[in-house]
């Protein structure tokens, strides 16, 4: 395990590669701890930096790149052929709970490189190729979320207008790397519970929100739209929210007005009997911009790039 803060987060502005620490006491306007320049030529995609923040790795869409904190190559893995697409495909990247594999999803088909993606781990000091997975996916980019506790990783695949497909992967007794695919071609997943023994999805189609098992997916409950006292033909369940704290989460409800202005509220739901709360007030111009902890506090985006860090609880501003 590399030693270094709980958590580490990227934004990307001016070219540059900006990492952010959450320490338990701080909140407000989030400044970087330390900034990164990527490869003269590369347009980041996706980033993730080691928790010491000695080293970042991120995507391209023709590779995934590792550099030091000074801009040194310490590997790259191209993905090969080069793809002269420019929309429609983004590689993503995510670090392992110990900080010793790099996983990242290639998005191949949709790259014109073949007819199904990759999903590739990588060994984080040296970039050699831990293990491969042949995905029958023909996806346009993916989520990655680490399990907090056991370290395996859940991809989230989008295929747009063809649904969602959710694959786990995890290393077993031996150090091989099992991939285990969830049975459901239409739902999204959007948050790992924070002690996590839970997950949460949203149907494809954005009818309801089911609360899952780990590992087994096992559906523990589902509410659907008319359970938050909205007609389903006038609104929708989005594809985000999440937990806010390990017994709460946020489900985002959507729709649009007699004027056609969009809508969003965030309801709270109480995981442990299924119960839905009050909402909750959350300072963001769309419902994406909001990044729930786990902890009770949450990120928007600020007015100058930096990330802004709430909570329920009140705070003394710095």
């Amino acid at each position: 395990m590399i030693p270094g803060p709980s958590k580490v987060i990227t934004r990307h502005r001016d070219g540059l590669i900006h990492s952010y620490v959450i320490d338990a006491g701080t909140f407000g306007t989030l400044q970087p701890v330390a900034v990164y320049q990527p490869r003269g030529g590369d347009e980041v995609e996706t980033s993730v930096v080691r928790p010491d923040l000695e080293r970042v790795v991120y995507t391209t869409l023709n590779g995934v790149v590792c550099l030091t904190r000074d801009g040194d190559l310490v590997w790259a893995s191209d993905f090969e052929r080069h793809s002269d697409v420019r929309h429609g495909h983004r590689p993503g990247c995510a670090l392992s709970l110990d900080g010793r594999a790099v996983w990242v999803y290639r998005p191949d088909a949709m790259a014109g490189r073949g007819d199904g993606d990759q999903w590739v781990v990588y060994d984080a000091d040296s970039g050699a190729v831990l293990a491969r997975r042949e995905l029958e996916t023909f996806g346009h980019g993916a989520g990655h979320y680490v399990h907090p506790v056991d370290g395996s990783i859940y991809l989230d695949i989008g295929e747009g207008q063809d649904g969602s497909l959710i694959v786990r992967g995890a290393a077993d007794v031996d150090g091989e790397v099992d991939f285990v695919p969830y049975p459901w071609p239409d739902r999204c997943l959007i948050s790992l519970a924070p002690g996590g023994e839970r997950f949460m999805t949203v149907d494809h189609g954005q009818a309801d929100v089911a609360f899952h098992r780990h590992p087994s997916g096992d559906v523990l409950f589902t509410l659907p739209v008319e359970a938050f006292g909205y007609d389903p033909e006038e609104a929708f369940v989005e594809w985000c929210g999440g937990y806010l704290t390990s017994d709460t989460t946020v489900v985002t409800l959507g729709g649009e007005s007699e004027d056609e202005e969009e809508w969003f509220r965030y309801h709270l739901v109480d995981v442990n009997t299924g119960l839905i709360g009050g909402e909750i007030a959350v300072a963001v111009t769309n419902p994406y911009e909001l990044e729930l902890l786990g902890d009770g506090s949450w990120l928007t985006d600020g007015p100058d790039g930096h990330p802004v860090r709430w909570t329920r609880a009140p705070y003394t501003a710095g």
